[in-house]
Order: structure tokens, then sequence, then C-alpha cells
């Protein structure tokens, strides 16, 4: 008995195979239209060129002293970790 289920696992996994390998690859019909990817880098394009990227948003002066403190305390933290003297 234990054969017989052998077996039919046996089939059904070859089948399964079967069927994954004879699949036809996905490809979009000739006539399908425009490449969305395509228009999005018209448009990429187009924003670079124009400076439109960046320009509404400053950098906030504040954010690169906030990036230093969060620096040194984690440098420090590291220090404290390793046990060795701070600079």
């Amino acid at each position: 008995m234990k054969r017989l289920y052998a077996w039919l696992a046996g089939l059904a996994g070859g089948a399964a195979v079967y069927r994954v390998f004879r699949r036809q690859p996905l490809v979009a019909p000739p006539g399908a239209g425009p490449d969305p990817a395509d228009e999005l880098k018209a448009k990429l394009a187009e924003a670079r060129a124009g400076g439109e990227i960046g320009d509404e948003e400053a950098p906030d002066p504040g954010v690169d002293a906030r990036r230093r403190s969060v620096h040194e305390r984690a440098r420090s933290a590291i220090d404290e970790m390793q046990g060795s003297d701070p600079k």
C-alpha cells in the first residue's frame, strides 16, 4: 500500500513539474500599448531638466547639527561598550 502512495505522489509531482515547464512565458501582445516605464522615464527626464526635483523642499539647517549629535552619541556608546576611552 505504501508503494502505491509513493507512486501516486511521484506521478503527481511529475505532473506538477511538467506543467511548470510547459507554461508559455508571459509576453505582452505586440499592440498592447506604450510601456509605462518609458512614460515614467520621460517624466523623470523632464523634471530633471526643468529643475523641479528638490526645489520645493530646502533642507533644514538644523538637520546637520542633529545628524552630528546623533553620530557623536553613537560613537560614545560604541566606545563605552567596547571599554575604550573616548578621544
